[in-house]
């Protein structure tokens, strides 16, 4: 909850700092042109892989009819809820997600269903607004941000000293309320599908482009990277994570603040690769659990369909689960046959927030690249 509770400040604060810390707006397009067309790419390719991967494994076929059954009944109130609320975004209509980037009432932002996308869209434009007003009326303004920032990021000093015990009941919960080994083992297939497409993001994927885009050395990025990641991965939270992985960006990858400030609370976002691969995944199984066999037309629709929907989802723990149900209704897919994956979601989810936060540090490492902003030398390796 304390991280949850900083996530709305945080990102307002780094990123009002971020826009208003560039000297002209099109430094702001420069970076954000190529931050979002890396974030398009990457979730791209790993829906990609994930569609490649369970349709070689097809773990689908490896439910019975009787483990079927117990899933459906045991969390068919849980899938009722969820669904019940991709309907309510569905009903809205297909423009309904560009009305909403815009938020109607500023206060709204800090409530409990606040869209991380409207407070994004209000710092941008807070900072935008700021750096066209002349310096001297916008320097006091900056000069609070900038202060707010910092306090914002000692509360997140504070929070991390009792991060470890926190993450110590949060998994010892999540093994205790685990269903039987039985029900694990009939998931196994599909759970190692999401698994095998994570591990190859983050040891293949994301290397190739650190190592040769960016040409950094890849023990320091993972070096660097390993706070982020254990955060990641106990909170299920790319928004929790962020604190983290803007500290750790900046002082020991070496990208700019400039850069980081703004790559990194937008990819949190609207960068969500393990969400996007894991929606594939649980689309394919699902479908091949109630024995259907998708076309190819279909599944180039998944792509699409992922893709949109991992930038509307909320960075916060099982909102990937909310937009499958788009996903699966545009597959044509059964939205009853979220209960089956229900059971193994958080372990999965913890480890896809891992991939989220990684790859936003990845696209800011190449956008600082790109621009010139990675402050410190990166030597090269031997092969």
């Amino acid at each position: 909850n304390a991280l949850k509770l900083i996530a709305i400040p945080l990102v307002i604060g780094s990123l009002i700092k971020g826009v208003a810390d560039l000297k002209d707006i099109s430094s702001l397009s420069a970076i954000g042109f190529r931050a979002i067309g890396m974030f398009l790419f990457t979730s791209v390719i790993a829906i990609t892989i994930g569609l490649v991967i369970v349709n070689v494994v097809r773990p689908g076929f490896l439910i019975s009819e009787t483990t079927r059954q117990e899933l459906v009944s045991a969390y068919s109130e849980q899938a009722s809820g969820k669904i019940a609320m991709a309907e309510k975004q569905k009903a809205a209509g297909p423009l309904q997600p560009l009305v909403d980037l815009v938020p109607d009432n500023f206060f709204k932002l800090a409530t409990e269903n606040s869209n991380m996308l409207q407070v994004i869209v209000f710092a941008l434009f807070f900072g935008v607004a700021l750096v066209m007003v002349p310096k001297e009326k916008a320097q006091p303004v900056k000069d609070f941000f900038d202060g707010f920032n910092e306090v914002v990021l000692k509360m997140v000093d504070i929070i991390m000293l009792f991060a470890p015990y926190g993450v110590f009941a949060l998994l010892a919960a999540l093994v205790v309320e685990s269903p039987s080994i039985d029900l694990f083992k009939a998931l196994i297939g599909y759970a190692l599908c999401v698994l095998l497409g994570i591990a190859i993001l983050l040891f293949v994927f994301y290397p190739l482009l650190v190592r040769f885009i960016a040409g950094m050395n890849l023990k320091q990025f993972f070096s660097g990277m390993a706070p982020t990641q254990m955060i990641a991965f106990s909170s299920s939270s790319s928004a929790a994570a962020l604190p983290v992985n803007l500290e750790r960006t900046v002082e020991k990858l070496g990208v700019d603040e400039e850069v980081a400030s703004f790559v990194l609370p937008v990819g949190a976002t609207v960068n969500m690769d393990g969400t996007s691969l894991y929606q594939a995944v649980a689309a394919v199984f699902i479908a091949q659990a109630f024995g259907m066999d998708l076309s190819l037309q279909t599944q180039l629709g998944i792509i699409l369909t992922a893709t949109l929907a991992s930038i509307g989802a909320a960075p916060v723990p099982g909102a990937g689960m909310v937009m499958l149900v788009i996903v699966l209704a545009q597959a044509g897919i059964p939205e009853a046959g979220l209960a089956l994956i229900l059971a193994i979601d958080r372990p999965l989810d913890m480890c896809r927030t891992v991939a989220n936060v990684t790859s936003d540090a990845t696209v800011a490492t190449i956008v600082a690249k790109w621009l010139g902003k990675l402050k410190t030398p990166h030597p090269h390796t031997a092969g």
